[in-house]
């Protein structure tokens, strides 16, 4: 299943809803391609609801990391809201847990932005 990826701005923060695989390819390229645009149009402010994502590897864990680095460098920040229980795992495996903001759920993911 490919990736999509739903935009909606709320309160001033982009909400990123993913619904799919984040894997090498095309899609961690279109989500990759999606932060720089965003980012490039001062949107800095990027909340990432994984809650759809079926499967994640490697590369869509790097995509992740890249985003949250130049959204920091753009002074801005990258959350994660609604992890489902494979890409918990996935970010516990890997310490990548402790790097990110992560929030049960799209509205306290949205709250800590303010």
């Amino acid at each position: 299943m490919a990736l999509t990826i739903a935009e909606e701005q709320r309160d001033g923060v982009t909400v990123l809803k993913l619904t799919g695989r984040l894997v090498l390819g095309e899609e961690s390229n279109e989500l990759r391609t999606t932060i720089k645009r965003l980012l490039d149009a001062g949107d800095n402010k990027i909340l990432v609801d994984l809650n759809g994502v079926s499967y994640i590897d490697s590369a869509g864990l790097g995509t992740l990391v890249a985003g949250f680095t130049s959204s920091r460098n753009a002074g801005g920040t990258m959350k994660l809201a609604n992890l489902t229980k494979k890409v918990n795992e996935q970010l516990n495996i890997t310490k990548l847990v402790t790097v990110f903001d992560v929030f049960d759920n799209v509205a306290a993911g949205l709250k800590s932005f303010s």
